[in-house]
């Protein structure tokens, strides 16, 4: 019997240690197992609209660390792209996203997501969801920068956190979906955990679930997947200051770097020019970029305006170029903040267009209709991720990515406002329609071993892993910023190498918590954008570097 799994755990050389037997024994005992057709991490805008397309077909599990709608899509603001109405059209959007993309977009990405726009669109109106229109009925579209027409579908200036309403009403009310909530996915679960006879007879790496942390209980749980969607959202919080909610620390990017996926494009990360610069509160709020669309100007302290001295476009440049811009100003006059003008448009105009904006500035004594915004830029989403196909696939199979955590090649080194949402669910739809086609190929016959959870963790320790993330935030704004330099990024390198080490060495001694998981999530995330930017020797997009300050793209 020693090479039955229980047995091989605890008797690695062959000799009896029956204490530790049955400690392992009733570990095994006690840990659960969940078996799914679908599990997806994540509860988005891609999670859940591939939740909802999925679970037509098979059983679908959406495990996601916090409540459904603590994610980045109830934070956008803007609105979701789609050519609605003349003149605009595909060639349009495709250009805009290509220009915006500085060189590296996929061109069969861009066209897919553009083409499938409208499509996606319904669905998310059949779901529910409530864009805003005009009197006679025609949807209400912006612009924002970088866009030449107005293609911009909203809800007032909560169009994510209406989308993501939307899409919770019809989750929960699906029979066919089971949401855990308060539930961390630690690890991806391939043949790294499944014993040597998987490993030799398995063509190629796979996915066949996830180990999952239960939040309220503090157990780990195996859960089994035939498919396994990995929609966890971007990883703002590697930064000290991000308009991202708490819960966006990489963890998908992470999980499935361990795993051995392939990450691309991790360098280019978007720099939001306007959050509201408000330094007691974290995430910071964002001004959308629709205000910059609807009129609103960039100045200096002293009311100058100063956008025309960088780009042709103005306050309605490309993000990356805004950014840096207000970067350079702040830093050659050692200010902290830059001001966004709206007072010279219509008061009531502004209150019906932003009144999400308007109260929350209103809360810090700011009356937009009469006064300016102090903004900053900060860190905001993430270009590069997982790299996948145009089915969603990711270099392992079984396990898509959707969302932020992917790299689907629509972006390129820069997004182009308001694609994220739409790239969203056109990817969801590819991976249900790839995975629907494949659902009955594969069962649950796999034998997986129980997560090892033993360890202790004292209040010391809680207190290292709090200073520990902080510092991961000092690091990254500090040296993996708007402006970077080899030397900063040889000195990000080193001082994240030594978090590592330190971090992975707590991690086998203590039981696995959430703080801990997400220390090291961002730590792998911090790595990962460090290594890509330090490998890329040239600016382009997001990635600027004052080594190589000739932009290898122009915008046109």
């Amino acid at each position: 019997t020693a090479d039955r799994p229980v047995f091989a755990q605890v008797f690695p050389g062959g000799r009896p240690d029956y204490r530790a037997f049955f400690i392992t024994l009733r570990r095994i005992i006690a840990h659960k197992t969940m078996k799914t057709d679908f599990l997806v991490i994540g509860s988005g805008a891609a999670g859940l609209s591939f939740a909802l397309k999925a679970a037509a077909h098979g059983h679908v599990t959406i495990v996601t660390k916090g409540e459904m709608n603590e994610c980045n899509t109830n934070y956008a603001q803007g609105g979701i792209c789609s050519v609605t109405y003349a003149p605009d059209t595909f060639e349009k959007h495709i250009r805009d996203t290509l220009v915006c993309g500085a060189g590296k977009c996929d061109e069969a990405a861009v066209e897919l997501v553009v083409k499938r726009a409208p499509e996606l669109i319904r669905d998310l109106i059949a779901w529910g969801t409530k864009f805003d229109k005009t009197p006679d009925g025609r949807f209400e579209l912006n612009r924002e920068g970088g866009h030449t027409e107005h293609r911009i579908l909203h809800h007032e200036d909560l169009t994510g956190a209406e989308i993501e309403r939307a899409l919770i009403t019809s989750v929960r009310k699906h029979p066919n979906i089971t949401v855990l909530e308060h539930h961390f996915a630690i690890d991806l679960l391939t043949q790294h955990h499944l014993g040597e006879f998987v490993t030799r007879h398995t063509r190629g790496l796979a996915c066949f679930g996830a180990y999952v942390l239960n939040l309220e209980s503090n157990e780990i749980e195996t859960v089994l997947a035939k498919f396994t969607v990995v929609a966890a959202g971007g990883c703002g919080n590697v930064y000290s200051s991000t308009t991202n909610p708490s819960v966006a620390t990489g963890d998908g990017i992470a999980m499935c770097h361990r795993a051995k996926a392939i990450t691309e494009n991790m360098e280019f990360i978007q720099f939001h020019p306007t959050s509201l610069y408000h330094p007691a509160e974290k995430p910071n709020f964002l001004i959308t970029e629709a205000m910059r669309g609807y009129g609103a100007i960039l100045r200096l302290q002293n009311g100058e305006e100063f956008m025309d001295k960088y780009h042709p476009m103005k306050s309605l440049a490309p993000r990356d170029v805004v950014a840096r811009a207000i970067y350079r100003e702040m830093t050659k006059r050692g200010s902290d903040f830059v001001y966004l003008d709206v007072t010279h448009k219509d008061p009531d105009a502004i209150r019906s267009h932003f009144p999400n904006i308007y109260e929350k500035c209103l809360s810090i004594g700011i009356d937009i209709t009469r006064q300016y915004i102090p903004v900053v830029p900060c860190a905001h989403y993430l270009c590069g991720g997982i790299k996948v196909d145009l089915d969603a696939c990711t270099s392992i199979r079984r396990l898509y990515a959707v969302g932020e955590c992917s790299c689907t090649g629509l972006h390129g080194g820069n997004r182009l406002a308001s694609n994220s949402l739409i790239e969203a669910v056109v990817y969801a739809d590819a991976a249900a329609r790839h995975s629907l086609a494949h659902v009955d190929e594969y069962d649950f016959n796999t034998a997986v071993p129980a997560w090892n959870d033993e360890g202790t963790l004292s209040n010391e320790e809680k207190v290292l892993i709090a200073q520990d993330a902080k510092e991961v935030g000092q690091i990254m704004s500090n040296y993996v910023g708007i402006v970077r330099s080899d030397l900063r990024l040889k000195r990000a390198w080193t001082r994240l190498d030594l978090l590592y080490e330190e971090t992975e060495e707590l991690f086998k001694r203590v039981k696995a918590t959430r703080d801990i998981c997400e220390l090291r999530n961002m730590i792998n995330v911090g790595y990962l954008i460090t290594r890509q930017a330090i490998e890329r020797k040239e600016s382009r997009g997001l990635h600027y570097t004052i080594d190589y300050p000739k932009h290898a793209y122009n915008y046109k």
